[in-house]
């Protein structure tokens, strides 16, 4: 059974601070232990200061980069290098700078990458990548949505119930319509999932889940440790 935490701090800022701490710990941790460490990246406004904020932190030094993999819970399916990607803010937030192994950030398939504009052969490509890594997680990220969403799995959306590792939707409530993410099922592997959630817009939803209620939210967890990292303004309502 995995334990739920709920960690509440004042404000956005201070969350980032508080969440890029805990990943520089959980990294330092993970090679300690494998060797290596593997971690699923988010997308969003907090997840942006978060990456800012792991590179300047005097602990990061205890990391070795070259043995992280990174990999992404889900991406809009758009041109490589688009703004909208959350590969390409992730890496003007921070990867650029890192002394990171290329072979091990593992960026979901572009439309403009070897199977063109075909998201189900680019999903499975992806899943295929996840495989062969053995679905090892040591921490996955999730924002949470004002509608409860993770990833790019929608409350009362098809795409919760599929099956599989990675696979494409074609109407995603948000635009762009195309994505690909990870399923339920893969987000289930991971030894921690933290689900992290900053302002107001973000109370109702947050509420509801951790009262119990029925969102993607909810069943996203972690097989040791689920965690909620909140601002005040997110946790108002729990």
């Amino acid at each position: 059974m995995s334990e739920t935490v709920v960690v509440v701090v004042p404000d956005a800022d201070i969350l980032a601070s508080t969440v890029a701490a805990r990943l520089v710990i959980r990294i330092i941790d993970a090679q300690a232990v494998h060797g290596t460490a593997s971690v699923v990246l988010t997308g969003g406004r907090v997840a942006a200061k978060v990456l800012r904020q792991v590179r300047d932190l005097p602990a990061a030094a205890a990391i070795d980069w070259s043995r992280v993999d990174l990999w992404w819970g889900d991406e809009r399916f758009l041109p490589s290098g688009d703004p909208d990607r959350n590969e390409t803010q992730a890496r003007e937030a921070v990867l650029d700078t890192l002394p990171l192994d290329p072979a091990r950030v593992h960026a979901m398939p572009a439309s403009d990458g070897p199977d063109g504009d075909d998201a189900d052969a680019a999903a499975a490509r992806y899943a295929a990548a996840l495989s062969a890594a053995g679905l090892r997680f040591d921490v996955l990220m999730l924002g949470v949505g004002e509608d409860g969403h993770v990833a790019s799995l929608f409350p009362g959306h098809p795409v919760l119930e599929k099956e599989g590792i990675a696979v494409a939707t074609y109407d995603s409530p948000k635009p762009p319509p195309t994505r690909i993410t990870l399923t339920l099922a893969t987000i289930g592997n991971a030894d921690e999932v933290w689900l992290v959630a900053a302002g107001p817009d973000k109370a109702e939803p947050i509420g509801t889940v951790l009262r119990g209620g029925d969102l993607p939210a909810a069943r996203a967890r972690g097989v040791r440790k689920t965690l909620f990292l909140l601002d005040e303004a997110a946790a108002s309502k729990r």
